[in-house]
């Protein structure tokens, strides 16, 4: 049950009070510090998924905590710097109701035994949200730099991939429902 892959994830939702904390005392270096946990928190989402493929650690638990972690860690983000008022409140909406409407579809679709797996639109989607909050949580200039349009321009990117990703989900349910009836209208 507690593998290493499944403490990788564990660390990543540990991580996520620390990068609140430091956020809440925005400064140069405590932005840096939470710039610096978030990246290192979204690198043990690869490597914990790596590590349950490759070493056969895939247990019910870490199918559970891993999306868990991710959102957990993005949605924790993305409030912060909605309070910071570094990012409009409106993007944060639309990204967390995608969320639990992808949550909500999939346990829909669970209740009925179908398995609608995450696509490479979701994917591409939690990859362009964690690239969009790094620029955005640096919030400061760095030798002449200022990474903010960087991150704003990734997070409306990222919201308009969040948002077809979420879209596909519920065609992707629909279209089950459609051939479940179908089927069932045939017997």
């Amino acid at each position: 049950m507690f593998n290493l892959a499944n403490n990788l994830t564990l660390i990543r939702i540990l991580t996520i009070p620390v990068f609140v904390l430091l956020l809440y005392f925005p400064a140069r270096i405590t932005c840096l510090l939470a710039a610096v946990i978030f990246v290192a928190a979204t690198v043990t989402d690869f490597f914990d998924g790596l590590l349950a493929r490759r070493y056969n650690m895939e247990s019910n638990m870490g199918k559970l905590l891993d999306p868990l972690a991710d959102k957990l860690l993005v949605v924790a983000a993305l409030i912060m710097l909605t309070s910071l008022q570094w990012l409009a409140a409106w993007i944060v909406i639309l990204i967390i109701s995608r969320e639990l409407m992808v949550t909500g579809v999939r346990s829909m679709a669970a209740e009925r035994g179908m398995v609608i797996s995450a696509d490479i639109f979701g994917k591409f989607k939690t990859v362009l949200q964690d690239v969009a909050i790094v620029p955005l949580v640096l919030h400061y200039s760095w030798l002449g730099f200022d990474p903010r349009p960087w991150g704003e321009g990734l997070m409306l990117a990222a919201l308009i991939v969040t948002l077809l990703s979420g879209g596909n989900y519920v065609w992707k349910f629909a279209r089950s429902l459609g051939q479940e009836e179908e089927t069932s209208a045939n017997h």
